[in-house]
C-alpha cells in the first residue's frame, strides 16, 4: 500500500555533510508523523529526528544543531540534512512514516535503510 524509497547515503568525510531523503508513494490519505531512526552495529535503532505534521521537530541530544529534518507534504518527502559529520554517526538510516489510506488509521511504514560511513 505504502512505499518508502531512501536515498542519499555513502562515504563521507568526518565534517562532511550529506542530505538524506525518502519519498512515500501508493495509495496515501495522508502523513502524519515523519522520522529519521539510525542503528549502528552492535547497537538498537534510536531515533534521530522526526517532524510532526505540524512542522514541529524533534531531535536526539547528539545530533542537535548539526542535522536538520524538513518535509515535503505535496512530495510525501522527508529529509535529512546531515552537516558536520562525526564517525559516531556511522550506521543504517532509516525513515519512518506514519500514513494512513482509505478506510485505516495511521500506521508506521519503514524505509530499506542507507548506509552512512563517516571515516577518514
Amino acid at each position: 500500500q505504502v512505499q518508502l524509497v531512501e536515498s542519499g547515503g555513502g562515504l563521507v568525510q568526518p565534517g562532511g555533510s550529506l542530505r538524506l531523503s525518502c519519498a512515500a508513494s501508493g495509495s496515501i490519505v495522508s502523513i502524519n508523523a515523519m522520522g529519521w531512526y539510525r542503528q549502528a552495529p552492535g547497537k538498537q535503532r534510536e531515533l534521530v529526528a522526526l517532524v510532526t505534521s505540524r512542522g514541529n521537530t524533534n531531535y536526539a541530544d547528539s545530533v542537535k544543531g548539526r542535522f536538520t529534518i524538513s518535509r515535503d507534504n505535496a512530495k510525501g518527502t522527508v529529509y535529512l540534512q546531515m552537516n558536520s559529520l562525526k564517525p559516531e554517526d556511522t550506521a543504517v538510516y532509516y525513515c519512518n512514516v506514519e500514513a494512513r489510506g482509505f478506510g485505516s488509521g495511521y500506521v508506521p511504514y519503514w524505509g530499506q535503510g542507507t548506509q552512512v560511513t563517516v571515516s577518514s
